[in-house]
């Protein structure tokens, strides 16, 4: 069986990555950008530091700000339609997975017919054309940056719609802790919990294998120790750094083993609610995993040692049991609700969320084969 590692082409990581990046871009002949914020990121220090640089290097640019934290068909329209009146020579995402995931969309139109609904799925072969995408992660947890996915929400539909393909990698993946300074504790800890959840999943997806086992359990390691520290001060350059390179380790593993039914399941609500994708995957992620627990005793007991729970005197069974209480701590400490009952959300919206979660591209990776009972409980427990 062969193994697949699909990375961006460079990754920057540290402070003043993105200084570099720019600097690269100049080098690479690039005169001219669209850059996909948001208006807050824009206003932070993060973009002040990318405009003053593109300043620097002689790199014309445009700003566009109006990306949301659940993007819409609606938003890649919008960005898309920048895009075609400016045709930059490049692209570049400032912020987290959800102005990543547009710039994303955008490329992918740039070289690929629209509408961007088209692409939902595993998709190979797309073009990636002549545009360089630079991705500039604000957060440490989506890990957008170095990954082929992309979700967006199909406002037809109200449904999370889960592209991936290789045509998503971008050219360069950035990651400096400069930029990560202004996060606030709420999005740092849903961030970081949803970086948690990608390693997790990794680690006990069908498709983990030998290269993405040591970054997935790493990641647990690093994100479990630092999340706390990055949480309780923001301006932690050490913590913020090891949040970055935890999430891009996730990312790593995930990229290529796959994720699960966490996501599968937090991609519904996260849709038909606009609930913000960590804290959904938060919630979601210790009752998932207590039903994949059964299938998985042994790496869940690696997981409770990743964590930092001392298993020598345990079975693997009582070990495994720890890493959901493991898992139930950190959120509890980070802020994240236990529930999603402090959202609004009733027994009544978990119908229309069944079978969109059983056809989601993270669904086949799970390691236990879920039924529409199985969903349907599982959400009842998350109320």
């Amino acid at each position: 069986m062969s193994f697949t590692l699909a990375l961006p082409r460079l990754s920057l990581s540290g402070e003043s990555a993105v200084c570099d990046a720019v600097a690269m871009l100049e080098q690479q002949g690039v005169r001219s950008a669209l850059v996909l914020t948001d208006k807050i990121v824009r206003g932070l220090d993060g973009g002040k530091l990318l405009f003053s640089t593109l300043e620097k290097h002689h790199i014309s640019f445009n700003t566009f700000d109006a990306i949301d934290p659940n993007p819409t068909t609606q938003t890649v329209d919008a960005a898309f339609a920048e895009f075609r009146r400016l045709l930059p020579d490049a692209v570049i995402a400032l912020g987290g997975g959800s102005v990543i995931d547009t710039a994303k969309a955008v490329r992918i139109l740039s070289a690929n017919p629209g509408p961007i609904s088209l692409y939902e799925g595993v998709h190979h072969g797309l073009k990636t054309g002549r545009i360089m995408l630079v991705a500039i992660s604000t957060t440490s947890g989506t890990a957008a940056e170095v990954t082929s996915n992309a979700v967006i929400t199909d406002v037809s539909r109200h449904v999370k719609m889960v592209i991936i393909s290789h045509a998503n990698l971008p050219d360069i993946a950035v990651n400096d802790p400069l930029v990560l300074m202004s996060m606030p504790p709420a999005i740092t800890a849903s961030t970081g919990m949803d970086a948690l959840t990608h390693a997790i999943e990794a680690y006990v997806s069908k498709g983990a294998h030998p290269l993405t086992d040591p970054t997935a359990l790493e990641a647990i390691r690093v994100i479990t120790h630092w999340l706390p520290i990055a949480y309780d001060d923001g301006h932690d350059q050490k913590a913020r750094e090891m949040m970055a390179h935890g999430q891009f380790l996730a990312g790593m593993a995930f990229n290529s083993a796959g994720l699960g039914c966490v996501h599968s399941l937090a991609h519904q609500p996260g849709a038909t609610h606009n609930l913000a994708h960590g804290v959904c995957n938060a919630i979601l992620l210790p009752v998932v995993e207590e039903f994949n627990r059964v299938e998985a005793i042994s790496r869940f007991a690696d997981i409770a040692k990743a964590m930092g729970i001392n298993i020598q005197s345990m079975s693997e069974k009582d070990a495994s049991v720890e890493a959901i209480a493991a898992i139930r701590r950190l959120s509890k400490r980070v802020g994240i609700p236990p529930s999603f009952k402090i959202f609004g959300i009733m027994e009544k919206d978990i119908e229309a969320w069944i079978a969109p979660a059983l056809r989601d591209p993270c669904t086949p990776a799970n390691p236990r084969t879920l039924s529409p009972d199985d969903v349907r409980r599982l959400y009842k427990s998350a109320l």
